[in-house]
């Protein structure tokens, strides 16, 4: 039997998004490198009083789905259906075997949910069936036929309504296996027209929903506004034995020697893995995987690099940039540089165009220059809250 969980987020992202233009849905559109649907999801999970997240997408977005939600524990997708609000009924009945008492339904689309608005709502769940953030309309209301102002409406005791809206959960299933037939704007009016009792809380400016391109500028600008850039760097040495390929940067390379190390030895990797950390304040390399520990021993690079990105993102932060130099005489590195780039790209779930690789020689000089052991520096800029 699963574990049952006092309260399940429903995170509905099967819309196509595609008033904010420029092809990708809204939902999978960059806010400062990260997903708007990942900062919801976020939000979602750092929250306490929240158990597994539940989140809706229309199959057709199913990669892009994956790779937003890279190294995430979230539940199995549901494929929404051809309403918002049949992929809320999917949603609703795919949580059916973890028998939640609550659960709260949020838009994909409104990233900067505070954690005062879910706990409001959940407090008030325990008094009323459900609960929404809400806050008054602010401008004067006109109503507008074919262009012209026909009508002043009247505003008082108006409010818009936000999300997430929370429910008990046997409640809003009922009530929307009831309304399948049925159209409405929103998961409460569907509460509403079973009469359940829908109280309101207090919502915030900060929880707008993204619509169009100007929202999304908006976004940027808030987030910019809201994170700090932070650059680390860092520098690894390994010295060659006896072998027939290197590691460097994730990629094979056939050599005549092998780099001695208690892992697999990626210079590259390792240094980034030290500039990320770096950047972050989170100790170093040999904090996180000591080379004493034997489970380490043999380990492939590529885990110590993701485990920085987690913890990075475990902040709240994303990685903006990376930039690694590889110090050697040999092996050549110019033929293999895109595969290293594309290799981080894919570990660190950043866009291609953000990762840098280069290479020198010392002219001889130095270790390098002897060809005893390769080097590798490497800087990296984070962008935390």
């Amino acid at each position: 039997m699963p574990t049952r969980h006092d309260c399940i987020a429903i995170i509905v992202a099967a819309g196509q998004g595609v008033r904010a233009g420029k092809g990708l849905p809204k939902q999978y559109r960059p806010l400062l490198g990260k997903p708007v649907l990942r900062w919801a999801i976020e939000a979602a999970r750092a929250h306490p009083r929240l158990g597994a997240i539940q989140v809706v997408i229309a199959e057709e977005h199913a990669n892009l789905y994956a790779d937003a939600v890279a190294d995430l524990d979230l539940l199995p997708p549901v494929t929404g259906g051809s309403t918002r609000q049949a992929s809320v009924l999917h949603a609703l009945e795919a949580v059916e075997i973890f028998d939640p008492h609550a659960v709260l339904i949020h838009d994909a689309a409104r990233p900067f949910v505070s954690a005062e608005i879910i706990t409001a709502v959940c407090t008030a769940l325990g008094q009323h069936d459900a609960a929404i953030p809400v806050l008054p309309v602010a401008d004067t209301l006109k109503q507008v036929t074919q262009g012209r102002i026909t009508r002043t409406l009247p505003r008082d005791g108006l409010h818009s309504a936000q999300t997430p809206q929370g429910f008990r959960y046997r409640a809003i299933l009922e009530a929307h296996r009831a309304a399948a037939g049925d159209h409405f704007t929103d998961d409460a009016a569907i509460a509403e027209n079973a009469g359940l009792s829908v109280v309101g809380v207090e919502g915030s400016r900060m929880n707008f929903k993204l619509t169009t391109q100007e929202d999304l500028m908006i976004a940027e600008r808030l987030l910019a506004s809201r994170s700090v850039p932070r650059t680390g760097s860092g520098f690894d040495v390994h010295r060659f034995c006896a072998g027939d390929h290197v590691w460097l940067c994730g990629v094979e390379i056939p050599h005549d020697q092998g780099l001695e190390g208690h892992s697999d030895a990626d210079v590259g990797l390792h240094a980034l893995t030290d500039a990320i950390l770096g950047a972050a304040a989170l100790g170093d390399i040999g904090q996180h995987f000591p080379p004493s520990d034997p489970n380490w021993k043999g380990a492939s690079s590529h885990v110590f690099l993701a485990h920085a990105a987690k913890l990075v993102r475990g902040r709240g932060g994303e990685i903006g940039n990376v930039d690694i130099t590889i110090i050697c005489e040999r092996p050549k590195v110019s033929p293999h540089r895109d595969a290293m780039a594309r290799r981080i790209a894919e570990i660190l779930h950043i866009d291609r165009d953000r990762v840098s690789v280069k290479a020198t020689t010392t002219e001889g000089l130095g270790f390098t220059g002897r060809r005893e052991g390769i080097a590798a520096q490497a800087t990296a800029t984070v962008i935390l809250p």
